[in-house]
């Protein structure tokens, strides 16, 4: 009998293997798992006598067209609780199960990202970084330093669970929390400890700018070239939610033109960054790889509920 055919995509982190327990599935299948990005024909070579297909996320949209060159499917599994990149009503047309993992302490921990991202901007970690490893100590030349958050002002777009701890931190840094987004409310930002504000003077008025709304038709480049020429000379913009709330090739323009004064990103329009896109070298930029859910407790929650999915399933024969 032929032993059945697993393929497991994008696990860059190269976790599954080290958090998972897989000699149950290495004794009743064949697996492959893949650490780079696949697309196009290496793509579809590296599924095509797939059994069982694991996505990391929604690194790898799977829709219909895909899902008609692999005949062979009968079981899927993606990791967390919400892929929007996967065509879920072909598969079901197909009968092909689907399986997900929980998710663990995401919220927290990009949470503690933005923060990091935005301390790492507004106290010019990194350049500051650079320099001392470079052999210097202070600028040559004479510049702003870094300010204060105490007494400024966080604006928050959107107030969701992430959105939420990210107000609870600034008001423990002694910020003005303000907030906005389309359904927003006076009565729901105060449960957060914020002011709702019309989008607008939230841009205008924010020393900080931070993004935590789900995208949609309605908010896509929500941060285009007006909204970004309104932001104060000395404000930074962080995005830990998803890149098309921003218009990445307006922002490139607008840190030229020092409005806002900074940005920090961890999401992009298509991940891996390419090694020849603009941002890498746009001016006050700070950028981490898409780290906000990428920690040791949300990878195990991964690991645990891939291996239990894929055993379950092998168990039915």
């Amino acid at each position: 009998m032929t032993r059945p055919r697993i393929v497991a995509l994008d696990d860059w982190e190269r976790s599954f293997r080290r958090l998972g327990d897989w000699r149950a599935i290495d004794a009743a299948a064949d697996v492959t798992i893949h650490h780079a990005p696949l697309r196009g024909d290496a793509l579809l070579d590296a599924l095509r006598d797939a059994d069982a297909i694991v996505l990391m996320r929604d690194r790898t949209p799977f829709g219909t067209e895909l899902l008609a060159q692999l005949p062979k499917l009968r079981f899927l599994a993606y990791t967390g609780t919400r892929n929007n990149a996967l065509d879920q009503q072909a598969l079901q047309a197909r009968g092909i199960p689907v399986h997900h993992t929980e998710w663990g302490p995401s919220k927290s921990a990009t949470c503690e990202l933005t923060w990091a991202l935005i301390l790492g901007a507004v106290k010019q970690v990194a350049v500051s970084s650079a320099r001392l490893r470079a052999g210097g100590w202070r600028s040559e030349v004479a510049e702003p330093l870094a300010p204060v958050l105490h007494g400024q002002r966080l604006g928050l777009i959107g107030l969701g669970e992430i959105g939420g701890r990210v107000a609870a931190v600034g008001r423990a840094f002694g910020m003005d929390v303000v907030t906005w987004s389309p359904h927003m409310t006076e009565q729901r930002a105060l449960q957060h400890g914020a002011s709702s504000l019309p989008l607008e003077e939230l841009l205008a008025t924010s020393a900080v700018v931070s993004l935590h709304l789900v995208p949609t038709a309605e908010t896509r480049h929500l941060i285009n070239a007006e909204r970004l020429a309104t932001m104060r000379s000395d404000s930074v913009l962080v995005n830990t939610s998803r890149a098309s709330l921003v218009d990445t090739d307006a922002l490139v323009a607008a840190l030229k033109q020092g409005r806002p004064g900074a940005a920090a990103l961890d999401v992009f329009d298509a991940e891996p960054l390419a090694t020849d896109h603009p941002l890498r070298d746009a001016p006050n930029l700070l950028l981490t790889p898409h780290l906000g859910f990428v920690v040791e407790p949300v990878f195990q929650r991964f690991a645990d509920g891939v291996t239990a999915g894929l055993a379950a399933w092998l168990a039915q024969g």
